[in-house]
């Protein structure tokens, strides 16, 4: 069975409720394809209205992060039962930034990820490596390691997406060629074969994130391996539409 295209939008910690509804509107009256799933992750704070603006049945809301616990005394989080009561119906866990900026390490992200998707939530698994892992020819270690830790606490892998975005090519302009990331996303879906077996791996998605925009998405048409896109920046913008586009 082919692997349905796959165009994720992390706003980050952007937009406000005007700006993501003029984002969401241009999405509602875009030609999209019928076999694409695309899914937003805007702010927590506007989770419930822009679940409320999407009309488009290609498009669904999701978050940029939720905590390990139900509830309790952890000011400051979102809790899965939350996301899901506003309409979110995925998650991002494992982002560079949540693993730089605020000391998530790889069993953190693993037993967010074991949560959010015991409570009935999927997940889009981010993995990558840093320029200097890059440059020091450690890119398989690093994005394996990661893996490791979501396998030792994850069986069931039908809701997990897998975004392999390379640190050093988020936020800066650069971007992976459309050959590299075939090659990675290859050695990524193969050492899923070797640890979870050949089934979830062909079925599991990968997708590309790391300075994807409007104007290199369709590089990456032909490339097996490289089922959809993570979009930063160019989420925010109405380029957004031609990488969801980008297939047709």
């Amino acid at each position: 069975m082919a692997r349905t295209f796959f165009v994720g939008g992390n706003f980050k910690l952007n937009g406000s409720k005007q700006s993501i509804k003029e984002i969401v509107d241009r999405l509602n009256k875009a030609s999209l394809p019928e076999n694409v799933e695309v899914v937003i992750c805007p702010p927590a704070a506007y989770l419930d209205s822009t679940v409320q603006e999407v009309k488009a049945k290609q498009v669904t809301v999701g978050a940029q992060n939720v905590y390990s616990k139900a509830s309790g005394a952890f000011t400051g989080e979102n809790s899965v039962d939350q996301i899901k009561d506003l309409g979110a119906k995925w998650v991002i866990l494992g982002h560079s930034e949540r693993r730089t900026y605020f000391g998530e390490d790889d069993k953190i992200v693993a037993e967010k990820t074991k949560f959010a998707l015991d409570n009935g939530v999927p997940v889009i698994l981010c993995i990558g490596e840093t320029f200097e892992e890059k440059n020091a020819g450690i890119t398989l270690d690093v994005v394996e390691r990661q893996l490791n830790a979501v396998i030792a606490q994850v069986k069931d892998w039908t809701n997990v997406v897998i975004a392999y975005e390379p640190v050093w090519a988020i936020g800066t302009g650069l971007a992976a060629t459309a050959e590299d990331a075939q090659d990675i996303h290859a050695s990524i879906r193969k050492f899923l074969a070797g640890k979870l077996g050949e089934k979830v791996a062909s079925e599991t998605r990968i997708l590309y994130g790391g300075s994807a925009n409007g104007a290199n998405a369709s590089s990456f048409k032909d490339k097996a391996d490289v089922d959809g896109f993570l979009v930063g920046g160019a989420s925010l913008k109405p380029e957004f539409v031609d990488i969801i586009n980008s297939r047709n």
